[in-house]
């Protein structure tokens, strides 16, 4: 392929992630449900974009640039007519071991390569992919998330600074054990109240964003009765100027790994929140490679206002839905009133407790949850059972891309498991009815068949060949291939020794109906050409029989009686 001819692709592939004339007629038609949807979504989203920013080290108002910035570029560019895009606690939880090592600029710089990342991505078609992660992966990674978006936030909630530098559970029994040497109940007061304002409010009136009621009584009685608790800061009163000061060519080398892992939990988290958006609507269907593109670009453009890295937001994008949204038209304007709140409410937010966004935090780790999925998946099978735990051990453990990668290998693992046990290897009775019963009998002696019933392939290969081998006492043995499903270079190898085994014992092997797609890995380790040659690849078991019953009557162990009838 010439330059020229990849370049033309490359490009063709560029135009078909744009956004189409479909999209912007869509946010047309019922512009006043959408509007309402995205006026829902952003009184919900303000107290988690303020939050997850504070959380990740960079800033509440790095979290609310992410929620506008990528919240606009995201519902432009990106797959879902309906998916919302933000800081998330996922994303923070990766962000917050960078913002340690490498400080703010490292944070924004690894944004915009994740988004790189994710272009690239998007042109090689790789949306696709991820959605083949099993439940209990997801399951499991969103139990380990909420438990550690729950434990980042002990210290605030304590009224205790964090130590720097260490695992989250280090981190809250450090702050546990500051907080009992000094404790201060009034802090954990106002985190506890925000979180079960939140959690009983949502349960008896869901419809009202308690999140933001919460926040705002709790920074009123922190402010009237004068409490000593740290707040938040203040928020610039207009987005910064786009610039590039942050980024440091010579570190980027460094950060490759932190980026591929930002871009890798974006297009997961993303995915997946777009598959679920789907299914809670009816007619609603994402383009997955679109939807990489559209987070690819929100996350190359967002650092440049001093956002973090985002995805989509799954608690988000549920609001949306829903509070009635239909086309992109909801987000769009959930990031617009963002910004029209920043724009007038900002001094406002100087005056919130760092514990009452911590309380937040602790209640949508808490709502993050959902028990009776789990208690599904637990019970169905113990395979299950035991990725979805490994997931969440892993999660809480290692770093988050790790932990889905060990939930999917665990996974594909019991899977293969379980295929190679469904696997059958079985003795079938012969079909003589063509037969004299003068001879039935010496051919019932004297040959056995078999058929594979699955995979033939490297899992269940071995048992297979271990079953072979304590045949005896026949002279031919029939191997019928018509319900292989698959054959793969182990499987392939592993015949041909059964197959060499049953000679060197004086057996002839026949194998018969192999389908057209199985025979190029038999063919490659020899097991077909010898036996063809030899006449003993037929098509079928009738004519295996046959060729069997010549085979017995050349060797003497059968006598001629009368012809066979056809």
């Amino acid at each position: 392929m010439t330059a020229t001819r990849a370049l033309d692709l490359v490009w063709r592939r560029f135009v078909d992630l744009l956004p189409t004339r479909q999209d912007l007629t869509a946010m047309g038609r019922q512009p006043r449900r959408d509007l309402v949807a995205g006026l829902t979504v952003a009184v919900v989203a303000l107290p988690l974009a303020l939050g997850f920013g504070v959380s990740s080290g960079a800033g509440a108002a790095a979290g609310l640039a992410t929620a506008i910035v990528a919240g606009i570029l995201a519902a432009l560019f990106g797959g879902s007519n309906l998916q919302v895009s933000g800081p998330t606690g996922a994303m923070t939880v990766v962000l917050v071991p960078i913002v340690a090592q490498h400080g703010p600029g490292g944070v924004l710089t690894v944004g915009l390569l994740a988004g790189l990342i994710l272009v690239v991505l998007a042109l090689l078609r790789a949306g696709r992919y991820v959605r083949h992660v099993p439940a209990p992966v997801v399951e499991g990674f969103t139990v380990g998330i909420a438990a550690v978006i729950f434990l980042q936030q002990v210290p605030a909630a304590l009224g205790v600074p964090a130590s720097a530098g260490e695992g989250v559970l280090a981190v809250a029994g450090h702050a546990l054990r500051d907080f009992a040497a000094q404790p201060y109940w009034p802090v954990l007061a106002l985190a506890l109240g925000v979180a079960a304002m939140m959690l009983v409010g949502s349960h008896l009136r869901p419809t009202l964003p308690f999140s933001l009621i919460a926040v705002g009584v709790a920074t009123a009685v922190a402010h009237y009765t004068r409490l000593d608790v740290a707040q938040v800061g203040a928020l610039p009163a207009t987005l910064p100027t786009p610039s590039w000061a942050f980024l440091d060519p010579g570190a980027v080398p460094s950060l490759l790994t932190a980026a591929l892992a930002v871009a890798a939990l974006a297009a997961l988290e993303s995915l997946m929140s777009a598959t679920v958006a789907d299914g809670m609507t009816v007619g609603q269907r994402h383009d997955p490679d679109r939807e990489l593109f559209g987070q690819g670009v929100a996350n190359l453009v967002t650092p440049l206002f001093g956002g973090v890295p985002a995805t989509a937001a799954m608690a988000r994008t549920a609001v949306n839905v829903r509070s009635g949204a239909r086309s992109r038209l909801a987000a769009l304007s959930h990031a617009i009133v963002l910004a029209l709140i920043m724009l007038t409410a900002a001094p406002l937010v100087a005056h919130v407790p760092l514990a009452a966004l911590a309380g937040v935090l602790l209640a949508t780790a808490v709502r993050m949850v959902e028990v009776r999925a789990l208690a599904a998946l637990a019970r169905s099978t113990r395979s299950d059972a035991l990725v979805m735990a490994l997931t969440a051990i892993a999660t809480l453990a290692l770093d988050l891309v790790a932990a889905v990668g060990i939930g999917i290998v665990v996974a594909g693992a019991l899977a293969l498991r379980q295929i190679g046990r469904a696997a059958r290897l079985e003795k079938v009775p012969l079909d003589l009815t063509d037969h004299h019963a003068a001879e039935e009998g010496v051919l019932r002696e004297h040959m056995v068949t078999y058929r594979f019933d699955g995979p033939l392939f490297f899992v269940a290969a071995h048992r297979f060949q271990r079953e072979l081998s304590e045949v005896d006492d026949v002279r031919v043995i029939i191997l019928r291939m018509s319900r292989v499903s698959t054959v793969d270079g182990t499987g392939a190898l592993v015949l041909r020794g059964a197959i060499e085994d049953l000679e060197q014992r004086g057996i002839a092997v026949f194998i018969s109906s192999v389908a057209a797609g199985h025979e190029r890995a038999l063919t490659a380790v020899g097991v077909l050409d010898r036996l063809r040659k030899a006449g003993r690849v037929v098509a079928d078991t009738r004519t295996a029989i046959a060729a069997g019953r010549a085979h017995l009557h050349h060797t003497g162990a059968l006598l001629e009686t009368e012809p066979v009838t056809d």
